[in-house]
């Protein structure tokens, strides 16, 4: 072996030797062109020596050229291949030495210009940025951050420029598609913003989550605009309630007035919140800092002790922004980044007075409704008082539920605590209770509250309780017992029968936590759901969180003896097989289904067999490490 590898490198050797041989005759020739063919082949010999000795990607951005070479030793005949490959060889390395120390002094202004970004000096740091790019051209980093500093002096025709060198030196940095897609929708080219936000996509697949949330930006600056458009055509043309929304806001930006004077204004301005076009004028003529940082209605917000004044001011400006913000997320993004409103939101969640409290909860629950509006909630609301004030005082959430339980007892509905109840449920369904880290007390009390709710005759307030419940019984094994005792499984087999998505798929994970859990949850389910007819055609859902809870589910209920022989007539192996291997975005579809087969295979030997004839023993296989962690 050590033979064959001498004969290679000889070989290598006597070809280099042949070729420097050529070029050495042919940069003597008399024939120029002859010699600049010969001197362009150097030069790239050049280039190869020079990447050698130093492990760093070059670019097209730093052509090499060949330094005159310097004065040979004596003994260093550059006529001869050997001498000449010295002088390369010399030449590189004194390269690779000056680019190092380039380098150095590039990095060194770079942080200098990340000093100066941080502290909001942005043309500062692009002279940093630009004087490091003096001394390494090919460093793409430098053309990000002063692509970055350029978006923030608004010259996005530069950062985009910049963006594109920094794909020359990297035609994969990520980095320099997330600026150039910015750059881009700041300059309202939104298809050029979403193809530079797909190619982040096509590089690293792993960033789909955040790529998602760039795209979803991009949609919704580019509806805004079209609301806008539209909402001044529609002033232009002379529409009665978009002129009137613009009187109406010219008033009400009139200082030093009554309370009383801006409680009517608002009131009439809610009264036309009827379509876009209307809640798009609102904010296009400043309706957000006309109401929020008017010093009257301020005052009347932080007043302790509020009277009939103030707390009709207070509902006013509740009940305006819940209709200007309603389907309008552009408005739902400028309500909450305005000043104040990450402490004002709270302030009137936690307020004592009850229509204040409940207008400003139906507010939220509003606001929490969609996806992007539970993320502007989680950053730009300061829940920290809102927490400690629930998980320390139960009143908001437990009080409210005890109230109109026995409302309902009596007979004596309360329609401001019903409202009330809703809408908190609504708020802690959306956020799922995970910002207010949920303590296994915490979880039992409103577990049995929700469990009371179940026998609401309000359809709203019972799926919502059960929306609750879903999310809340993991948190506590005694709460999984009390409800299972209390008959819930009963009652989520009646909603999964009745059908509905959202009352399903509430239904199902009530289901496979129990099950998960506590072992008579899998015999009271068993005994509910005969041959699980009913849980074997969720299996066949749309939703495939539905399809995962129900597989997790029926891989609980096997563990009950003779439950797994009921299915040995049906098509589960054959079913639960193509979801393990199946294409599915929640991967716990795959892995539910495929714990569900081992746990049949276990339960029953037979379907070993279906399972063998299935060829499905590979799949089965690859879901094996998490099956043994069950």
């Amino acid at each position: 072996m050590a033979k064959e590898e001498e004969e290679r490198d000889l070989e290598k050797f006597l070809k280099n030797v042949d070729e420097i041989s050529t070029l050495v005759q042919r940069l003597n020739s008399d024939d120029l062109s002859v010699c600049e063919r010969a001197m362009d082949e150097a030069e790239k010999r050049l280039q190869l020596l020079e990447d050698q000795e130093e492990d760093e990607c070059r670019t097209t951005l730093n052509k090499t050229v060949i330094s005159p070479p310097q004065v040979p030793t004596k003994n260093m005949d550059d006529t001869t291949p050997d001498g000449f490959m010295e002088v390369l060889e010399k030449d590189a390395r004194e390269r690779a030495k000056r680019r190092k120390e380039n380098k150095s002094l590039a990095n060194a202004l770079k942080e200098k210009g990340n000093e100066a970004f941080l502290k909001g000096d942005y043309r500062m740091a692009v002279e940093h940025y630009s004087e490091g790019l003096g001394k390494l051209k090919d460093m793409k980093v430098l053309y990000t951050n002063r692509a970055q500093a350029y978006i923030k002096l608004e010259d996005y025709e530069k950062a985009l420029v910049d963006c594109d060198w920094a794909l020359k030196c990297d035609e994969n940095f990520t980095k320099a598609y997330f600026h150039m897609g910015k750059a881009h929708l700041a300059l309202k080219n939104y298809d050029m913003s979403r193809q530079c936000y797909q190619k982040i996509l096509e590089i690293n697949p792993k960033l789909q989550t955040q790529v998602n949330d760039l795209l979803n930006k991009v949609d919704q600056q580019e509806k805004a605009e079209s609301q806008e458009k539209l909402a001044l055509q529609e002033l232009e043309s002379g529409k009665e309630s978009a002129v009137t929304t613009k009187n109406l806001l010219q008033a009400l930006s009139k200082p030093d007035q009554i309370p009383l004077f801006y409680t009517g204004g608002m009131q009439l301005l809610t009264g036309l919140m009827k379509d876009c076009t209307e809640q798009t004028l609102f904010r296009t003529h400043n309706g957000f800092s006309i109401i929020n940082d008017n010093a009257v209605i301020k005052r009347c917000f932080v007043t302790e002790g509020k009277g009939e004044i103030e707390e009709a001011l207070c509902v006013a400006v509740l009940k305006l922004w819940q209709a200007v913000c309603n389907g309008n997320e552009e408005n739902q993004r400028l309500l909450l980044t305005h000043s104040d409103m990450d402490v004002l939101l709270p302030f009137f969640l936690t307020s004592k007075v009850p229509s204040i409290q409940q207008y400003s909860l139906s507010l939220l629950l509003l606001l929490c409704q969609t996806q992007n509006g539970r993320i502007l909630v989680l950053n730009h609301v300061d829940l920290t008082r809102f927490k400690t004030w629930v998980q320390t005082n139960l009143c908001a959430l437990l009080t409210l539920i005890r109230i109109l339980v026995k409302c309902e007892e009596n007979e004596n509905k309360n329609e401001l605590f019903q409202e009330n109840l809703y809408a908190t449920l609504g708020l802690m369904m959306n956020l799922s209770l995970e910002s207010l880290s949920i303590t296994e007390v915490l979880a039992e009390e409103v577990s049995r509250r929700c469990v009371c709710l179940l026998n609401s005759e309000d359809g709203g307030i019972l799926t919502r309780a059960a929306g609750v419940l879903s999310r809340v019984l993991s948190a506590s094994v005694r709460a999984v017992e009390e409800t299972v005792k209390a008959g819930v499984m009963k009652k989520m087999i009646k909603f999964l029968k009745a059908g509905g998505q959202t009352a399903s798929r509430y239904a199902i994970k009530i289901l496979a936590v129990c099950t998960n859990i506590y072992y008579e949850a899998r015999e009271e389910v068993t005994r509910l759901d005969k041959r699980f007819s009913l849980l074997v055609k969720l299996l066949e859902a749309e939703d495939e969180i539905i399809v995962g809870n129900a597989a997790l589910c029926i891989g609980n209920c096997v563990e009950v003896p003779g439950a797994a022989s009921s299915l040995l007539k049906s098509d589960i192996v054959k079913i639960l097989l193509k979801l393990a291997g199946g294409d599915v975005k929640e991967g716990s579809v795959q892995l539910n289904a495929g714990i569900a087969l081992g746990k049949l295979c276990t339960a029953e030997p037979r379907y070993t067999l279906q399972l063998e004839e299935l060829h499905g023993v590979e799949i089965l296989n690859s879901t094996m490490k998490y099956i043994k962690n069950t």
